[in-house]
């Protein structure tokens, strides 16, 4: 699986400034010796460095591609690419957070909306995971538009049997597109991100679903983004990363 690093803060509005050196920190973690390239960054320029990623991006639509970001607004721009090549696209997002906002332009908080509202996906092909804060907008976004979600609570609760639906409904899509936002861990485990959130995923549940989602024959790209080397702690987010990393390029 080629690496695409995409070293941009920008759509972070300038809450997670740092997660521009994500990339380049997790990698030199890596156990595994891999393939990258980058993505040229116009600083402060979001419109041209989304449209440097979504042309990079457009080219690599029959590989196995994995993003490493990066706030997640990269995953706009990744995403449309994607989408203009599988119609029936389906997008899986572990994430504390619904990212429905529809306050701002293409930002981290707001990457489902603008997806949405450009009908790059449909709302039934959305599933969210791990999700534990929202505002009452978010929430009236997801109800409706019927978007389906895993709060972190939910998904441990019975983990074994939510996992089978998850991994259920993802194979009924065309192809998989899944995005990693590092702070659907619990901060005891990844502190080093922009919006901290107690009670999220476990490491070892978040693994075990990445390993579930590996064996699936639609998927084809994934992100990781939101790391912020700036906030962490003893490199315990960048190693964890890293080891993410790892197991899915293995």
């Amino acid at each position: 699986m080629k690496i695409i690093k995409i070293a941009s803060s920008q759509g972070s509005l300038g809450e997670n400034i740092g997660t521009e050196e994500a990339p380049s920190e997790i990698i030199k973690h890596l156990s595994r010796k891999c393939y990258f390239e980058d993505v040229r960054v116009v600083g402060g320029n979001i419109d041209e460095t989304n449209k440097n990623i979504f042309n990079k991006a457009k080219l690599l639509v029959d590989e196995n591609i994995l993003f490493l970001g990066g706030d997640h607004s990269i995953t706009y721009p990744t995403f449309k690419a994607f989408a203009k090549k599988y119609r029936n696209a389906g997008l899986v997002v572990f994430d504390a957070h619904p990212d429905c906002q529809s306050d701002f332009y293409i930002s981290h908080e707001d990457v489902i909306t603008s997806l949405i509202k450009e009908k790059l996906v449909k709302p039934q092909n959305i599933i969210l995971i791990g999700i534990r804060k929202w505002s009452k907008e978010e929430f009236e976004f997801l109800r409706d538009n019927n978007i389906k979600f895993f709060t972190a609570e939910q998904l441990s609760t019975n983990f074994i049997e939510n996992c089978d639906v998850i991994i259920g409904m993802s194979r009924n899509f065309d192809k998989l597109y899944l995005s990693i936002d590092i702070d659907v861990v619990d901060p005891a485990f990844a502190p080093g991100t922009g919006y901290i959130e107690p009670l999220g995923l476990q490491p070892r549940e978040l693994f075990f679903l990445l390993k579930r989602f590996k064996r699936l024959e639609n998927l084809r790209w994934v992100d990781l983004v939101e790391v912020n080397p700036k906030k962490d702690f003893n490199n315990m987010t960048v190693k964890l990363a890293a080891k993410l990393l790892d197991e899915l390029i293995s």
